[in-house]
């Protein structure tokens, strides 16, 4: 598990602008609500030789006593997924009280923080920054995000918090998230798993602060449940705030062998749905995709039928992800979501011989050869596989240039038909033969 770094300050500080310096891409940000930020949160990041994550947050100040409430959930939800909290603060327009309501929330966790004052690209405001001081944080570091002064002093001291344990897998245990957005059931289905398949439970500490891994037995296979469904615990969280909700689906998808997308059945697919699928994507891990509430769906012979044209039109990057349909609630179809879960687990971590995979592919490649492409033609010399989780291979060509993508999908889909690489991802790689 990465540790994980948040960025908290009230508007207009440059948060946007040093989140993109550091995962070092530009990535919009735009809402015209307040305490609201862009529609990606969170990105990998690496500093010495260091991967970690990070966590972008919207502007939080004091306008008015109603939002009060959603500037304290905002601010809290980013707190609790972070290892790491960066209070990044304004030379330019000087400590306002704003600035000292956010730091006293965050000098009351046990996360540490380090003050970065922002837009100090000037000498002339290189002495001002002693008025942040007053703040109570030890570290202040002043940093210009447009320019990259001093963003580099700012990672050397975020870095040296990281926590140095991390999270041990346990052997012979398959561990599988509960992802999804809120009311889709999915602690309707952990309560399922634990109450009517346990034998063994007890509550394993994770290095996520708010999800929750239990394990328990079933059919003589150990599992571990990482339940993600807590987002709402705390009271009324404001619609905008439903984005954080892929912060801690994101934590479990890391942690897990298997991601298992929860979707609301009665309700339908919707947006958010969505963005949590291209996370399982972006990890490459399997994924089953579970309907749940199936129960409360009036259905006739097509409806099953039209859910999964459905869900294959619109999760299309989770073509390989198998689809199951539940009721949590009554207890039905679980069985079937852990002969999936123990399937996906097999063929993320399965190996193919050398010989047995050049054969298949030379087969592959006589039965339909590659075209003409970029100047040139394709020519495969010999492939083997690379690594697991997810199962990667290694073509070495004349030149990868020539491989078409059309072509790619080809060797993908030869690959799962002759292997069955069930629900989990698949990596190829075009290598020149030197």
């Amino acid at each position: 598990m990465l540790p994980h770094v948040a960025i908290v300050g009230r508007p207009n500080v440059g948060k946007s602008t040093l989140f993109n310096r550091i995962i070092g891409q530009r990535i919009s940000i735009t809402d015209d609500q307040p305490g609201v930020t862009r529609d990606r949160l969170y990105q990998k990041a690496s500093w010495m030789l260091k991967d970690f994550y990070m966590i972008d947050t919207g502007g939080i100040e004091i306008s008015d006593a109603p939002f009060l409430e959603e500037i304290k959930a905002q601010v809290e939800i980013a707190i609790e997924e972070a290892d790491v909290i960066i209070f990044l603060a304004d030379v330019r327009s000087g400590l306002s009280e704003d600035d000292v309501y956010v730091a006293r929330m965050l000098q009351k966790t046990k996360k540490p923080v380090v003050c970065a004052v922002n837009k100090v690209d000037d000498q002339k405001f290189k002495d001002d920054i002693y008025d942040f001081y007053a703040l109570g944080f030890n570290d202040v570091i002043p940093v210009s995000a447009a320019h990259g002064i001093g963003v580099g002093d700012l990672l050397d001291k975020v870095i040296s918090y990281f926590p140095q344990k991390e999270y041990k897998d346990l052997e012979n245990v398959i561990k599988f998230a509960i992802v999804g957005r809120p009311n889709v059931g999915k602690s309707s289905l952990v309560n399922a798993l634990l109450n009517e398949n346990r034998d063994i439970v007890s509550n394993i500490a994770g290095t996520t602060r708010d999800s929750i891994d239990s394990s328990f037995r079933y059919q003589n296979q150990d599992y571990v449940v990482i339940d993600t469904a807590g987002l709402r615990k705390r009271g009324k969280i404001y619609d905008n705030v439903e984005k954080y909700a892929l912060l801690r689906s994101v934590g479990a998808i890391e942690r897990a062998d298997v991601s298992v997308l929860v979707i609301d059945g009665a309700q339908g697919i919707i947006e958010q749905d969505l963005h949590i699928g291209e996370y399982i994507e972006e990890f490459n891990k399997p994924c089953i995709i579970v309907v749940n509430k199936w129960d409360l769906v009036k259905k006739d012979t097509n409806t099953m039928k039209w859910f999964e044209e459905e869900i294959r039109g619109k999760f299309k990057y989770l073509e390989f992800a198998p689809i199951v349909f539940i009721s949590a609630l009554e207890n039905k179809r679980i069985p079937t979501m852990f002969d999936a879960i123990n399937k996906a687990y097999e063929a993320f971590h399965r190996r193919i011989t050398t010989s047995t995979f050049n054969d298949v592919i030379q087969d592959s490649v006589l039965m339909f050869p590659p075209s003409e492409f970029n100047g040139g033609k394709l020519k495969i010399y010999y492939a083997t596989q690379t690594g697991i989780e997810p199962p990667t291979f290694a073509f070495f060509c004349n030149e990868p240039k020539y491989l078409h993508f059309s072509y790619y999908r080809y060797l993908e889909n030869q690959i799962r038909k002759n292997f069955d690489f069930f629900a989990t991802p698949i990596k190829i790689e075009m290598r020149k033969r030197d």
